[in-house]
């Protein structure tokens, strides 16, 4: 059917794609070993919370904010506008509809038309 050749040389392409396969396949898992480890970290993480107790749970809250205040000293600024820029929006948006309103005829003044 074939030529001799041609089959050893198929065998050799062969041989070379499997070892290609196998490179990649070597490649492929190293790079999510490293993808997995702050799954991994936070899986951990998450082991260590549910052994505490809920007392401890509590302590952890102001330990917390005391780490993220001396992580974080200039959080004060963001924290002010995280908590006040809600209400900044909906009173922006609130006087733009009422800013719109003013400038379209009401409906009393159609009908004494």
């Amino acid at each position: 059917m074939y030529p001799q050749r041609e089959l050893i040389r198929l065998a050799v392409y062969k041989a070379a794609l499997r070892r290609d396969i196998a490179v990649r396949r070597i490649c492929c898992a190293a790079a999510a070993s490293r993808l997995a480890q702050p799954v991994a970290w936070l899986d951990r993480i998450v082991a260590i919370v549910r052994q505490l107790s809920p007392v401890a749970l509590f302590a952890a809250v102001p330990l917390s904010v005391f780490v993220q205040r001396t992580v974080f000293p200039r959080r004060k600024i963001l924290g002010s506008l995280l908590r006040w820029g809600p209400l900044v929006v909906n009173a922006a948006r609130g006087f733009g509809s009422i800013l719109r309103r003013s400038g379209e005829p009401s409906n009393r003044s159609q009908r004494q038309a």
